[in-house]
């Protein structure tokens, strides 16, 4: 299927809209062809990165696949009327389609980097369940350094995944995909912030019923307050702020 990236509006960022089927026979096309791809996806918390941070934006802007993840992105895409589906359909964090990689075609070597050595394990094994015909192999993150970062270039050269799941938070684990893009071996690198902890059952997942409303965030306050308060009451200012500053730079630049 053709991939196409779609404005979402207010937020001067875009994505890849696709439901879980549509994203599963992507994979499978990439699995196929065995080339270097990324996916990631969009929410406030990427969207003020993708502003702020020119690396970050880097590769947003040079990924294969932006999902939409978070629901306000969701929604103010939603209001272009480009859906095909049910909306709530095109909303893809981590955990709503990493159940699916059964459907991948050809997938037999999945890597999973992140989390702790115990959360880490527990993923490698719901994986095996999930995609029961793939080998599945697991490196945990915790405390992520330099040493560890380079072991962990080897460690994928030796076990040359298909699919990789990189799971470190944002954005530690989009900067190790553009320091280390040059030296990583092919494979279908996946950011997929904190969906190690939730997969392996360490990290409570929000009632589905939640997310299609969009308080997922609520849910996470409650369990991880300290962890999510900024993000929440904080950061929303942060990302309105860089809009406006730049939204005021292109009627500058227009004027000239």
């Amino acid at each position: 299927m053709t991939l196409t990236r779609q404005d979402i509006p207010v937020l001067g960022v875009d994505a890849t809209p696709l439901t879980v089927a549509e994203l599963i026979e992507v994979l499978s096309t990439f699995v196929a062809e065995g080339a270097a791809r990324t996916v990631v996806g969009h929410n406030l918390h990427s969207v003020t990165l993708f502003h702020s941070d020119p690396r970050f934006r880097s590769v947003y802007e040079n990924s294969d696949v932006v999902l939409l993840d978070g629901a306000p992105v969701l929604w103010l895409w939603g209001r272009s009327g480009a859906a095909d589906a049910p909306v709530m359909d095109y909303r893809l964090g981590s955990t709503d389609w990493i159940p699916a990689l059964g459907g991948v075609e050809g997938l037999e070597r999945i890597a999973v980097i992140g989390a702790g050595a115990l959360a880490n394990a527990k993923a490698v094994a719901r994986l095996q369940s999930m995609v029961p015909g793939a080998a599945v192999a697991g490196l945990p993150g915790e405390g992520w350094n330099d040493e560890l970062e380079e072991a962990a270039v080897t460690w994928l050269t030796e076990q040359r995944p298909q699919l990789v799941l990189i799971g470190l938070g944002m954005p530690l684990q989009e900067s190790v995909l553009q320091r280390r893009w040059a030296t990583l071996p092919p494979a279908v690198y996946c950011a997929v912030g904190g969906a190690i902890e939730q997969i392996a059952g360490v990290q409570k997942l929000a009632p589905r019923w939640l997310g299609r409303l969009g308080l997922e965030w609520a849910w996470r306050l409650m369990l991880h307050p300290r962890r999510v308060a900024y993000r929440v009451f904080g950061e929303p200012w942060v990302l309105l702020a860089l809009l406006v500053r730049r939204q005021v730079r292109r009627r500058l630049g227009s004027r000239r």
